[in-house]
């Protein structure tokens, strides 16, 4: 039986003059674990929301085709009648809590349906404590780190009788350690329940690698791939919609193996019929040369606690950062980062220990002071973006120091320059996308002349073509002598793309070293909450002991390839 139906479907947003989604024939049938995937417009988001009802009863347009869901055509009913069909996590968790409280969050459905107080507590417990979120039942959702907000919504849909579960970007503010005790959780519903799964994500290796039926693949608005993965991964569907790969199947690719729908290797553990050919570019790959460079800025001994007698939240830290490089800061949710890049900005003070840039202790400093050589962009732009103009954001910290107009404007024309933003000098800042207003904010910085710029999860919920275009654009500022700090989850972005990394985990530093040394030392990785990529598991076809010698050696190729 099917449970939603497609059939000829299109649909048009009232304030656009051309359809997002064209003639879609879809069926996904009850009991299936569905991801669908597509870069940034792609039209799958608006897929979603016409499954959960947000179209046409939250966002009207014209409709063409059918759509039934459990044979039934729902758009002619209510939002009402469709949510008791289909539960959803949306991506924007904060537009979604309803509660005051966590706890009055998770009982929402159960209110809705006049469930009885006991049951209600019991029940809002049990699915609290499936997410390891009980401890927070009383606190304030708006209050909650990202990757905790995303748990308390998968506990409120534990908490549903729906037979269809939607999840758009559910991993998106999750490490990775995280990202998949939530798809074990997503599982363990499926399994309970029977209940049909939709995923929609960018994140396609973690997805993969928790087991689904089929990949629907999307791209200007129509179904371009409709496939098991296993027929899906051998071609160059993914690459050519600008998504990336699973990493080992990147990688496989890469060195040069024919892959078989045969081999079945969307079960990873199936590569190893590839063994053989991973050895053999083993050994005929080079080692990158270690690059020296001198150091810009030293933590000391940082100790750093909200308020008296709480618990601490930063303790005995200390790391350097060397001029041109970019250094990663790795941890699972809470374990700081945010925190301690913050204390190196000025937004916070330290209680204890030292912070020297280029010699000088910035103890003393306001965060004005400290603003104008080091720079700090927030993970979302527009909680930084303040004014109409890109021009006028973009010189704003210009204008704040009293800096002669004339020096402002050749200021932030340089800049723009650098962000590729020139030619939108005197656009509205809200007729950007998402990743542009990355830049303007990058810009806004940038014109300030830092010697460091610190970036909070760069990349967090952007498409790959976005990711290479931005984490491209990085690479470049750092060639001018600016170094780059990026707090993030993403492993594979480490590796990618920074000299160093410094591990935090319960506010410590565990350990300093490059990306591919702390992603083979396993030890290491499970006490920071961490998970290795699946480059790992090529690695292992190696030999244990040569894992980190592979990723290095793996990257190095890679960075070769892309600069060819």
């Amino acid at each position: 039986m099917s449970h939603i139906v497609f059939k000829n479907f299109s649909f048009q947003y009232e304030a656009q003059t051309n359809p997002t989604l064209k003639n879609i024939n879809l069926e996904i049938k009850q009991g299936e674990k569905i991801l669908i995937a597509g870069p940034s417009g792609s039209g799958k988001s608006t897929l979603g929301h016409c499954i959960n009802g947000l179209i046409p009863f939250s966002y009207h347009g014209k409709i063409d085709g059918e759509l039934l869901i459990n044979g039934k055509n729902y758009h002619e009913t209510s939002i009402h009648d469709i949510s008791g069909e289909i539960g959803t996590v949306l991506q924007d968790q904060d537009g979604q809590f309803v509660g005051l409280s966590v706890g009055e969050d998770v009982a929402f459905f159960y209110e809705n349906h006049n469930v009885n107080q006991k049951d209600m507590f019991t029940g809002v417990k049990a699915s609290l404590e499936s997410v390891d979120m009980m401890a927070f039942i009383d606190e304030t959702p708006h209050n909650l780190s990202g990757g905790q907000k995303q748990r308390v919504s998968l506990a409120g849909i534990l908490t549903t009788n729906t037979g269809i579960l939607l999840f758009d970007e559910p991993l998106a503010n999750l490490d990775p350690v995280s990202a998949k005790h939530a798809l074990e959780l997503i599982d363990g519903i499926k399994k309970d329940k029977g209940s049909t799964i939709i995923i929609i994500e960018h994140r396609i290796e973690d997805v993969l690698l928790s087991g689904v039926d089929r990949v629907i693949v999307m791209e200007e608005g129509i179904i371009v791939a409709d496939m098991h993965p296993d027929e899906l991964l051998p071609t160059d569907i993914l690459v050519n919609a600008g998504l990336r790969e699973p990493l080992y199947v990147e990688a496989l690719k890469a060195i040069g193996v024919t892959i078989s729908p045969h081999d079945a290797i969307s079960k990873i553990e199936n590569i190893k019929v590839y063994k053989e050919n991973v050895i053999q570019w083993f050994k005929n790959a080079k080692t990158q040369e270690v690059v020296e460079r001198k150091t810009i800025l030293k933590c000391e001994r940082l100790d750093f606690r909200y308020y008296l007698d709480a618990p601490w939240v930063i303790k005995d830290v200390s790391f350097d950062i060397q001029k041109g490089e970019l250094l990663a800061i790795l941890g699972n949710n809470g374990a700081g980062k945010s925190t301690l890049l913050k204390l190196i900005s000025g937004i916070i003070k330290q209680n204890k220990g030292d912070i020297i840039l280029a010699g000088e202790s910035l103890n003393e400093q306001t965060i004005k002071q400290r603003s104008r050589r080091i720079g700090y962009v927030m993970q979302n732009p527009n909680h930084m973006i303040t004014k109409v103009k890109i021009f006028d954001e973009v010189a704003f910290g210009l204008r704040n120091a009293e800096v002669p107009e004339i020096e402002v404007e050749e200021r932030v024309f340089e800049a723009l320059k650098v962000c590729g933003l020139y030619k939108m000098r005197n656009w509205p800042v809200s007729a950007l996308s998402y990743g542009q207003k990355k830049r303007v904010t990058i810009a806004s910085i940038l014109v300030m002349k830092p010697e460091i710029i610190i970036l909070d999860e760069p990349t967090a919920g952007q498409d790959y073509r976005n990711y290479k275009e931005f984490m491209g654009f990085v690479n470049e500022l750092r060639k001018s002598g600016v170094s780059v700090v990026i707090i993030t989850h993403d492993m594979q972005l480490a590796l990618e793309y920074a000299d160093r990394a410094v591990v935090l985990s319960k506010g410590s530093v565990l350990r300093r070293a490059g990306v591919s040394e702390i992603m083979a030392d396993k030890a290491l990785m499970q006490q920071a909450n961490l998970r290795a990529t699946s480059l790992s598991d090529l690695a292992m076809l190696v030999g244990e002991e040569m894992e980190s010698a592979f990723l290095s050696r793996y990257n190095y190729y890679m960075g070769g390839l892309n600069h060819e």
